[in-house]
């Protein structure tokens, strides 16, 4: 039995006011939520009108029988909001239009319900929610699905593109600069009762949203839990407080080479940041650039000189080693001896040991570079 109310069936009301209700649908829209004022003119009285009608029409046939909608009405909503997601519409927007259409129709025919038809106005309220309940999900799914068909399009460009640029084969459309990100494990990814993966694909992915927010153009990356690569577009992007963002965005320490490069130079950018990074690595976390590690870089080549120059250090112990590291980044003995949590006379007595073994005093000038080449060369060898 159809729905009467106001001495009516309801059904046929909208059916006959069906272009006022359509207006009215699309005014609240315009009033209520932002982002529809920012729509073509011809979009809102084109598709959006057209898709508002025949849902209102779908409606209609809902209350004339009371069957909730068939499977193709249900895929034309699907196809609807596909459309809308491929405009970029967000979903938030589009779910909000069905909430506002049968608020529309219930403030408009409820007020003129008759005392004895208020179990119709009930049966109403309940039949609008089941309703709904299948509505949204089917509109959310087709949004989504074709969110999901464009977001691998777009993936799958950006990965050709990328693999394009790495292999020499592509060119960069500007200047661009490399990073190379070493990624160390978040603590939640090293609790026993936290899933390892999930902890991981979070860091990541509060890292790569760092990343984009700093440009205004798509950042192409290969990153995984652990680093990678990622091509930060721009000249001169301010890196020091990039680098800090991500940081603090991923929750880790991270170390990062940079390298900046024209547009078809991000191969061998690449390769030279990969060759950075592996040297900064031995230095601790932060940003570098090759001018940062030059002497440590030029070490890590092949030459005859590395033999002979981490010779130097091998006769020391792991700690007489840190200590000599620790002492000379800090510069002296008791910032050395508060990293180390030991006494200063305790760093005075590893130093003197140091010159012992190998020849050369720590705390003499003209021993500290061969010293640094020293301890460089001693890394660099597997």
């Amino acid at each position: 039995m159809p729905y009467v109310i106001g001495g009516r069936p309801l059904a046929d009301r909208l059916v006959v006011e069906m272009p006022a209700f359509v207006r009215r649908v699309l005014d609240e829209l315009l009033q209520r939520v932002p982002e529809y004022r920012q729509l073509p003119a011809e979009e809102l009285s084109g598709d959006i009108a057209r898709v508002t009608e025949h849902a209102l029409r779908a409606f209609a046939v809902v209350l004339g029988t009371g069957e909730l909608p068939s499977a193709d009405e249900l895929r034309f909503l699907r196809e609807s909001a596909a459309q809308r997601a491929e405009e970029g519409v967000p979903i938030d927007v589009v779910l909000t239009a069905y909430h506002v259409g049968l608020q529309v129709v219930w403030e408009a025919l409820v007020p003129v319900a008759r005392p004895e038809e208020v179990s119709d106005v009930l049966a109403l309220n309940a039949l609008a929610l089941r309703y709904l309940q299948l509505v949204t999900p089917a509109v959310s799914a087709g949004y989504l699905d074709e969110r999901q068909t464009t977001f691998d399009d777009e993936r799958s460009a950006r990965h050709a593109l990328l693999t394009g640029l790495l292999d020499g084969s592509a060119e960069a459309s500007g200047p661009c600069v490399v990073l190379a990100l070493h990624v160390p494990p978040h603590p939640d990814e090293l609790l026993t009762e936290v899933d390892r993966a999930i902890a991981g694909r979070r860091k990541l992915r509060r890292l790569r949203t760092e990343l984009e927010r700093h440009s205004r153009e798509p950042v192409l990356s290969s990153l995984g839990v652990d680093g990678g690569l990622a091509l930060l577009p721009g000249e001169d992007p301010p890196l020091d407080r990039i680098v800090a963002d991500v940081t603090r965005a991923a929750g880790v320490p991270l170390t990062v080479a940079a390298v900046a490069t024209p547009p078809s130079g991000v191969a061998d950018a690449a390769k030279l940041a990969r060759e950075v990074l592996a040297v900064a690595l031995q230095s601790g976390p932060g940003l570098y650039r090759l001018n940062d590690v030059l002497l440590e870089y030029q070490l890590s080549r092949p030459s005859a000189a590395l033999g002979p120059l981490a010779a130097i250090v091998a006769p020391l112990t792991d700690e007489l080693v840190q200590t000599l590291e620790v002492y000379l980044r800090r510069g002296s003995r008791r910032p050395a001896a508060s990293e180390l949590h030991v006494h200063p006379n305790t760093v005075d007595y590893r130093l003197r040991r140091v010159a012992e073994l190998t020849g050369l005093d720590p705390t003499r000038i003209e021993h500290v570079t061969l010293l640094t080449a020293a301890l460089a060369a001693r890394r660099s060898r597997p």
